[in-house]
């Protein structure tokens, strides 16, 4: 089974560690561990590329009337071993107020440093994909 996730927290994937002197993009990666981390509570995940950064007009995505405008949104796709394991309820029950680093390269006014998959105030979503 398949999944998009889209989020308009900074998940970039830089493989940068904590000695590296980058602490811009070791704080980068740290959300991007956080992800691949609350994903792998229930199954094992596999992806093929990082996530993926654009400029989007979010009017028509599920993120809720918090946030309008063009925002920069990350899009990471994966996929799960065992079917079933996961679905779009589980997901959002596993990421909801999950801290993550703020102050990257996010253009979403994001209050708190949460996860969030509440309606109106929800900066991270699920999605199946064929």
């Amino acid at each position: 089974m398949r999944f998009q996730l889209l989020t308009l927290v900074d998940i970039t994937e830089t493989g940068t560690r904590r000695q590296d002197e980058d602490k811009f993009a070791y704080k980068q990666e740290a959300n991007f561990q956080t992800v691949l981390q609350t994903l792998g509570l229930r199954s094992n995940i596999q992806y093929s590329k990082s996530p993926v950064i654009e400029e989007i007009s979010v009017a028509k995505l599920a993120f809720g009337d918090k946030y309008k405008g063009k925002q920069k949104v990350w899009t990471f796709e994966f996929s799960i071993e065992a079917e079933g394991a996961l679905d779009i309820n589980t997901l959002d029950e596993d990421f909801n107020l999950i801290p993550v680093i703020l102050g990257l390269n996010e253009t979403a006014n994001i209050e708190q440093a949460l996860f969030r998959t509440v309606n109106g105030d929800t900066n991270i979503i699920f999605t199946v994909i064929n």
